[in-house]
This record gives structure tokens, sequence and C-alpha cells, in this order.
């Protein structure tokens, strides 16, 4: 059991990392300051939720590996983030729509987890958590209507991002074999309940936003699994570099 504990919890800290990752790219380049300032902000946020999972996911799996070894020393087979998050920004539109999609099943997801007592350490990781992904799903859902409901080229182009994005969407309602286990012991409700909440939260804030929900039902997978786009290899080649070079540094 502490196995599959180990493995749900890097479900969790790998998307967090990874989307950190993503998101601190904009860092210095977003289109003005005070969005530079809370793609930041938000990227430090998942930075900060992977390394308590990390650690959690570590002390469970009991191989005498800590936050840095499972986040520096994993290869991408390894990892079991959502394909979504580890897609190239893109332009804004597409970063906006990225976050949009996955906060809203980010937040259904930490609320479910706060609310469990099944295992208390997971549950207090949750509950800070769920404080900073309410913000960030306001965030993303406030660009969302604001270009959306903007002028002609910025409602196409966040349509077209949203569209782009939607066939990476499926892979959030997967339970897969292990997700049972976290079913079981009362920690997490099947993913799959998660569909339907998600899809009315997102479709009440596209329908404000005067843009259209897709309707394309084929849907991507395998980030669960292990297997990744080749996004992934070049995300985390950047990212490992230094640890791996130097592996026994200290600051």
């Amino acid at each position: 059991m502490a196995n599959e504990n180990a493995s749900l919890l890097l479900w969790l800290a790998d998307d967090a990392l990874i989307l950190g990752q993503r998101l601190s790219e904009w860092c210095g380049h977003a289109a003005v300051l005070e969005e530079d300032i809370a793609l930041s902000n938000v990227a430090l946020d998942l930075i900060g939720q992977a390394r308590a999972l990390l650690t959690l996911a570590g002390q469970e799996e009991n191989q005498e590996r800590d936050e840095d070894q499972l986040a520096y020393f994993r290869t991408d087979r390894d990892y079991r983030n959502l394909l979504l998050l580890e897609l190239p920004n893109g332009d804004f539109g597409d970063t906006i729509a990225r976050q949009f999609l996955f906060d809203q099943f980010s937040m259904l997801r930490y609320e479910a987890l706060a609310k469990q007592t099944a295992n208390p350490e997971v549950a207090a990781i949750a509950s800070k958590a769920i404080k900073e992904v309410r913000y960030h799903a306001a965030h993303s859902a406030k660009w969302i209507i604001r270009l959306g409901d903007g002028t002609d080229e910025s409602k196409s182009r966040i349509q077209k991002s949203i569209d782009k994005l939607w066939e990476y969407t499926g892979e959030f309602f997967m339970d897969y074999g292990c997700a049972q286990a976290w079913t079981d012991q009362g920690v997490l409700p099947s993913l799959q309940s998660f569909e339907q909440p998600w899809l009315d939260g997102v479709s009440a804030i596209l329908r404000e936003a005067t843009l259209d929900i897709p309707e394309s039902k084929w849907m991507q997978k395998g980030g669960r699994t292990g297997y990744h786009t080749e996004h992934l290899s070049y995300l985390l080649a950047e990212m490992q570099v230094l640890p791996r070079t130097y592996p026994n540094a200290k600051w």
C-alpha cells in the first residue's frame, strides 16, 4: 500500500512541478510587468506544492530518496504528470488556456483531498494548496473572460487555444489502477466523479467569455503511465542539468 500511496503522491507532485517549471519560463518575458509577476508567483506556488508532495512521496516509498532526488534524478519515463502540463507555453493565450483548464480540475481535486481524514499529511498539504489554487483559478478565469469577450482577435486566438488543448483534458479523469487504492481508503473519490463538475465549471466561464465549448471527444493519454511527448525530455534536460552535472554540490 505504501508504494501505491507514493505513486499517487507523485501524480500530484509531478503535475505541480512540471507546470511550475513551464510557467517559470515566462519570468522576464511576459507582455506586462504585472502578469510577469503573477505567472512567476503561480509557478512558485506550484513548486512549493511539489516540494511538500515529493518529500511525502519519498517517505512513503522508503527508498531514501528526498525531494531533490525525486525531482532531479528520475528520467522522463518515471514522471507521471499530465501531458497537458508538459506542452510548450506557446503564446500567452495558450498558456492561459492550459492554466484555466487545469486550474478548474486541480481545484476540485485539492478540495476533495483537503476534506478527507484517511491520510492527515495529504490533507494538510491539500488544505494549504487549495488556498493557492483558488487564486490561480480566479486569475486564469479572469483572463479567459477578458480575452474571450474582448476584441475579435483576442476572441479568435483564445478560442483556438482552448480548441487545441481540449484533447488533453480527458486524462484528468482517467483513474488507472493505482488510483483505486486511494478511493478504497477514502482519500480521494474516483477521478471520473470530477468530470461533470469540471465541465460545468469550465462551461459556465466559457459562456461568460462568449466562447464555444469544443466538440472533440477524442482524448490524449499516456502521462500517468510514463508515456510522454518529446517536450518533457527537453524540459527535464534543462531543469536537471545542474544537479546531474554536480550531484554533490551544496549551496
